[in-house]
């Protein structure tokens, strides 16, 4: 799905880019985009896939630093286990104070 995305995405700004149609035909293109862009369905989309990934990415973290904890250096080692006691806690924020929400 991501190189669809991507072949997508590069097919589109090829087009723009390529294009002979000039300024009125890439303001057209440029509203459409920002029209799907607020779109609310594309909104709750973006919106729940991007938990999605950072609920996986939860899951792996854990995963892999529970399988090779042992074997990281110890500077490593203490980041994750802060990593870890940060998020027993609840507290979801990262280092610069803001919300991983």
């Amino acid at each position: 799905m991501r190189y669809r995305l991507t072949f997508a995405a590069g097919l589109v700004l090829g087009y723009v880019l390529g294009t002979r149609a000039g300024r009125e035909r890439y303001e057209q293109l440029k509203k459409s985009a920002m029209q799907l862009a607020q779109n609310p369905a594309v909104r709750n989309t973006a919106e729940t896939a991007a938990h999605q990934g950072r609920e996986f990415a939860g899951k792996a973290y854990h995963a892999v630093s529970d399988k090779v904890g042992d074997r990281m250096p110890d500077s490593v080692a203490q980041r994750v286990r802060t990593l870890r006691e940060r998020t027993a806690h609840g507290s979801g924020e990262d280092d610069w104070g803001t919300s991983n929400t």
